[in-house]
């Protein structure tokens, strides 16, 4: 096992020539009780990566719909008080014999700035959500983990799991794996 040490242990990183030995090694995991597993490889694997769907990444989902009907309600609110203060309270004027208050002539640009403020919260929650940008991450700092976008494939267990050992879970990726190496801050 190679060793990286430049900081506290972040995780193992285990590495699989196939996708067969990928998916086996992650049911294994999961079988175990393995969560906080990261899976790496060069193109997208649904039959893989479904298997540790968290409920925290459930939970970011449901957090999208109402952080955007935040954010359209909120702008809307925003764009009829101001058009409001501006044409009730600030300069009044009696313009073809309407009435101060025309809250009909405030709708249209009410209505545009609720759909830029949706789509405003939408693309943070996106961000926020995602932890974007990213600019370091821990496996940046694995020498053979830019071989995920090539032709290799990883896993990841972090230490945030409750299930890690450090000598238990190693004996385990070796089992299963190619190569298994840590991975520091």
């Amino acid at each position: 096992m190679k060793k990286h040490e430049s900081g506290e242990l972040y995780g193992l990183l285990a590495e699989f020539e196939t996708v067969e030995q990928l998916h086996a090694a992650a049911t294994q995991l999961l079988i175990r009780g393995y969560r906080h597993v990261g899976i790496y490889a060069p193109f997208p694997l649904k039959e893989v990566t479904g298997l540790f769907t968290t409920i925290v990444s459930r939970l970011k989902t449901r957090l999208i719909a109402p952080a955007v009907f935040i954010g359209g309600a909120g702008a809307a609110a925003v764009a009829f008080f101001i058009q409001e203060y501006a044409s009730v309270i600030d300069d009044p004027m009696n313009v073809g014999g309407r009435p101060e208050n025309s809250w009909a002539a405030f709708i249209p640009a009410t209505f545009e700035l609720s759909i830029f403020g949706g789509a405003l919260m939408a693309a943070l929650a996106l961000l926020v959500l995602n932890s974007l940008p990213q600019f370091y991450h821990p496996l940046f700092n694995a020498p053979r983990f830019e071989r995920a976008t090539q032709d290799r494939f990883f896993i990841c267990v972090e230490t945030g799991d409750k299930k890690f050992e450090r000598e238990k879970t190693t004996a385990l990726l070796r089992e299963l794996a190619v190569e298994v190496e840590e991975v520091h801050w």
